[in-house]
């Protein structure tokens, strides 16, 4: 196995040496723009001119910049330095004030009232009200706008039954009490909910401006924001570039002056990028990982989050719970980490991340322990019991689907590998472009495919409530009635100490009935141009350039 996974390595770090090959004569053939990012402003110019500007990579093109359907990173990062909601994630990763700049809440923990400031203004010179807030909590629980975040606002009063249908937006208890006065109802008390609301998907919306035109987030010279930055050119598939807000309240902590965003979804073209200057924050492509891990401007912090692969258990055979489990078993994640991603991540045991402590100070990880570990020969007699039960003479076909990328390329080689070893499996492999698998993926129509999970709030129940019956985040077709109420009774449970308790109990059900397989926890790894400084990256949350530097 071992050297099957070195021999990926070299294959793949040949073909970045004659990437870099080719780059050395790249200016004496023609380029191919087709999708190519923007070309980056002289940076000398840059100087003479005083303005500051950052160089980043998005990766792809955001799925939406409406805060409640851009339900992903490639969205939610930059929307992040676009908008502002009640409360932002500090410097410190807790949550502070923000467009509210103070609130009160009720002495049973169920009811907040917001404040919002007098100065918190859109780029467009608007006031930001309270009705733009209940607007914007509206629309994502709205049924029809189908989003994949609504979930997040179940917190809410009559937030589950409005998005289900069985509400309307009159039974939400959220109100605008004046122009500046923001108040919301919660079903139960809510310990985290100041970190709940930093989310994008909470991020206000200029009723005015969406009420005029509802397609005001799709373009640059539409959109309005009333974050650190304004957005100004937004070229589809190729590069975004946004200014300093100069409507922002908070717009003299901002010293960037322009973000640009180039959309390149190689780790090795990234690389290259930022080698030849045009990118100032790069990652690092694993098959380099053992030259540059070390480096003096590299800078490795944790992440909440999950890579993971999703069985879909209404295609065969993973409708049985022992073939799941000998898929699972069967893969050595401490390989996988360790020859072929070789960021330096966790191999995942369990499915909540390490980092969440509980009212004793314990981590959730290490209270509740390994739960899903590597045994070849315990793989082998389960898949075994599993087609006996299923009357199976053979195993029906296997594919393996991920989203284009050489990275997840490279797991899913090396799963095909163990299984071949371990199962004495054939599986085959598909990969699609993004928005066309993901589409797949919640159609239920992949049979076993890649997945990541990023928390969006500091609690661990974010990740176990994703995987209820119907849940938009589920993508599975997996469905326990004792696990729903189970994690209906966390929501309601207000001792910490129980609540935690069931949330142990949540986590070890999923490890027994198997929905999905963990192979690394997430973390975040990038090299950083001399100079730069204050970008923020929140173990649980989104990239922050609020206060950036570069010098």
């Amino acid at each position: 196995m071992k050297k099957w996974i070195a021999f990926i390595a070299i294959g793949l770090l040949i073909g970045v040496l004659a990437a870099c090959t080719t780059k050395d004569s790249a200016t004496k053939e023609p380029k191919d723009t087709t999708n190519a990012p923007e070309e980056p402003a002289n940076e000398t110019e840059d100087e003479e001119n005083g303005l500051k500007t950052l160089y980043m990579n998005n990766g792809n093109e955001p799925t939406s910049f409406d805060p409640a359907v851009g339900f992903d990173s490639v969205s939610w990062n930059a929307l992040n330095n676009l908008m502002e909601g009640l409360t932002r994630l500090g410097q410190s990763h807790e949550p502070e004030a923000a467009i509210a700049e103070k609130w009160d809440v009720s002495e049973d923990g169920t009811v907040y009232t917001f404040h919002i400031r007098d100065n918190a203004n859109w780029s467009n010179g608007d006031t930001v009200t309270a009705e733009d807030f209940v607007y914007a909590w509206t629309h994502l629980l709205n049924p029809d706008t189908g989003s994949p975040a609504a979930f997040l606002g179940y917190f809410i009063e009559g937030g589950e039954e409005y998005n289900s249908g069985e509400a309307t937006a009159k039974d939400l208890a959220i109100k605008a009490v004046d122009d500046k006065t923001f108040e919301v109802k919660l079903n139960a008390p809510t310990g985290y909910f100041l970190h709940v609301i930093s989310n994008p998907a909470f991020f206000p919306v200029n009723k005015a401006v969406a009420e005029e035109n509802p397609e005001w987030h799709a373009e640059a010279d539409t959109f309005v924001s009333n974050g650190p930055f304004a957005l100004a050119e937004w070229a589809h598939n190729s590069h975004i570039v946004m200014h300093r807000n100069e409507h922002y309240w908070d717009k003299d902590t901002v010293k960037i002056d322009e973000v640009h965003w180039a959309m390149v979804d190689d780790p090795n073209t990234e690389y290259q990028m930022f080698e030849t200057g045009e990118l100032d924050v790069t990652g690092i492509p694993s098959e380099l990982s053992d030259q540059l891990i070390d480096g003096d401007n590299v800078q490795i912090s944790d992440q909440g989050g999950l890579y993971f692969y999703r069985f879909n258990l209404t295609k065969e055979p993973f409708q049985n719970k022992k073939i799941r489990k000998a898929f699972a078993l069967a893969v050595n994640q401490e390989e996988i980490v360790e020859y072929v991603t070789k960021n330096k991540e966790v191999p995942a045991k369990g499915f909540v991340s390490p980092g969440f402590t509980n009212p004793s100070g314990e981590d959730f990880r290490d209270v509740n322990g390994d739960l899903i570990n590597f045994n070849a020969e315990d793989a082998k007699k389960l898949l075994e019991e599993g087609m006996k039960e299923e009357g199976y003479d053979e195993l029906p076909e296997i594919t393996l689907s991920y989203n284009t990328s050489e990275t997840h390329k490279a797991i899913a080689e090396t799963l095909q590998s163990m299984y071949s070893e371990h199962l004495g499996v054939e599986v085959t492999l598909e990969n699609t472009e993004w928005s066309v698998f993901l589409d797949d993926q919640k159609g239920l129509n992949l049979q076993f495919s890649r997945s990541s999970f990023l928390f969006d709030y500091g609690d661990p129940v974010n990740f176990l409530e994703s995987f209820i019956t119907d849940s938009t985040m589920n993508r599975t077709g997996y469905s326990n009635a004792t696990y729903d109420q189970l994690i209906a009774n966390i929501k309601q449970e207000a001792d910490e100490s129980k609540r935690w308790d069931l949330m142990y109990e949540a986590e070890k059900i999923l490890a027994e009935d198997v929905p999905f397989l963990p192979i690394h926890y997430y973390n975040h790894v990038h090299i950083y141009k001399d100079g730069v400084t204050g970008v923020v990256r929140h173990p649980v949350g989104y990239l922050e350039l609020k206060w950036a530097d570069k010098n």
